[in-house]
């Protein structure tokens, strides 16, 4: 009775789990061919486009470029040469250090000469104490807010208090921005007044060869682990987001490179202090206060500005980062829950938000129960071949697939990997990613899914080694 009610139990697991991967791999096969359809026609929309005489003759908006800084003494003055190197006409860099307790307020100091100077506040979301405001005798257009720390919302709430300009671009203190990155991202809002956001392309930096704050060659990363998270960031964004753009269902702009219209991130209240997943949280809050305000607008993603960023080489770093972003993610969705299948906030509500609830928040658990199910059937023998063949089918093979499918995507579009060797090697990647990597992955995320229903809200640490660089010569 009890092995027949144990059958039963594992039964109903191995039937949810197929349901599950059906659906989830459905899911990134809907988006990738959306986003297969939609990167054609902006490539050829590209082309066909004259860009630099529409930013001639429209005249580019000023924007003022947010980062904050917390111990990133070994990347942000890269970071910054590569902002200050940016091709647009009028533009602001306010870097905000957020009460750093390594050297990265000094070697602001000495890289860039700064001196205090008086800067005031244009609106009043409340932050953590400004100790002070210094500018470059350099370049006038670089800012350095000194604050105390208050996390990473915290810090850019005090860069939008600063900010003169209509628009911001949130920035990471330890991501290097290709020169004509401001210039390609600021095109939505400059083409529909509508725009209220729109978010580039993340691409993983280490491997790369970065120059006075630019990257001069591309490479994949030497060690296993970061190369592995080269694929997943190409099946994100390529796949995911620019799917999720062309159904105009947005939901995530990376917190490592978004643009935002400051008036409406100033009416929602500036970004949630209380959360691990602010840049996700302010882009829900932002559909939900347009959709409830009955405004019309739109949130947009761009595929061709890159903004490149370091990622974690250790198990432990990015351990803590997928329990992190785990538990971003379900904050955002929980305390907008009223927005699930709920008609008055459109495909938001009907289509992503499900997607991301279902399938994003509670799929870890889910595909962890999968693995542990499968592992007990064929412990307990007797196992079905049709189940067998049809769990490698869904868990396996279509995931595959849909990664082989983001590497294509890169190779027909973007083309950031010249070397034939390295695609070779993401198509292998794609493979071996099954094959322990997703299982580990699953578990991360399995552990900031507990850690978000025990109340956990730190932010943890992530130790940066710096961008692989040269001196340029005089």
């Amino acid at each position: 009775m009890i092995i027949h009610r144990i059958w039963q139990a594992i039964g109903a697991i191995n039937a949810i789990v197929l349901l599950y991967f059906v659906l989830l791999n459905t899911a990134y096969l809907i988006t990738s061919l959306f986003a297969f359809g939609a990167l054609r026609r902006y490539a050829k929309r590209m082309r066909a486009l004259d860009f630099e005489n529409l930013i001639a003759s429209a005249g580019p908006p000023p924007i003022t470029l947010i980062a904050p800084a917390f111990n990133e003494e070994k990347t942000c003055v890269d970071a910054v040469r590569s902002f200050l190197g940016l091709r647009y006409s009028d533009y602001d860099v306010l870097l905000v250090n957020d009460g750093s307790r390594d050297r990265t307020l000094d070697r602001m100091k000495e890289a860039f000469d700064l001196a205090p100077a008086a800067r005031y506040p244009t609106s009043e979301i409340p932050t953590k104490r400004v100790r002070g405001t210094y500018r470059s005798r350099r370049h006038p257009n670089l800012w350095v807010i000194d604050k105390d720390n208050g996390g990473k919302a915290d810090a850019l709430n005090a860069g939008i208090n600063f900010c003169r300009t209509p628009l911001y671009c949130a920035m990471d203190a330890d991501s290097v921005l290709e020169r004509d990155g401001l210039l390609r991202i600021v095109r939505p809002f400059m083409e529909d007044a509508t725009t209220v956001a729109a978010g580039g392309i993340i691409r993983v930096v280490n491997g790369c060869r970065v120059v006075q704050g630019r990257v001069t060659s591309v490479g994949l990363p030497r060690k296993f682990l970061a190369r592995i998270q080269v694929l997943e960031y190409l099946r994100a964004f390529l796949s995911g987001r620019m799917g999720w753009d062309a159904m105009d269902s947005t939901l995530i702009i990376s917190g490592a490179f978004g643009l935002f219209k400051r008036g409406p991130v100033v009416e929602v209240g500036g970004y949630a202090t209380d959360t691990v997943g602010e840049d996700m949280e302010l882009v829900v809050r932002l559909h939900r206060y347009c959709r409830e305000k009955g405004m019309k607008y739109k949130i947009s993603f761009v595929p061709d500005p890159v903004a490149w960023t370091e990622c974690p080489e250790s198990i432990k770093q990015l351990a803590r980062q997928r329990d992190r972003w785990q538990r971003g993610l379900m904050d955002s969705l929980l305390r907008h829950s009223r927005m699930l299948l709920n008609p008055r906030y459109g495909r938001i509500g009907l289509i992503a938000f499900p997607y991301f609830f279902f399938l994003e928040m509670l799929g870890p658990v889910i595909e962890l129960g999968g693995y542990l199910a499968f592992i007990g059937t064929v412990a307990l023998g007797n196992t079905p071949p049709s189940y067998v063949f049809a769990f490698l089918m869904v868990a396996v093979v279509f995931g595959v697939s849909l990664s082989i499918m983001a590497v294509g995507l890169e190779e027909l579009s973007m083309r950031r990997y010249p070397k034939t060797g390295d695609l070779f090697r993401l198509f292998l990647l794609a493979f071996a990613e099954n094959f322990g990597y997703r299982q580990f992955s699953t578990y991360w995320r399995v552990r900031g899914f507990l850690s978000s229903v025990r109340g956990v809200k730190t932010w943890g640490t992530l130790a940066r080694k710096g961008f692989e660089t040269e001196r340029a010569t005089a």
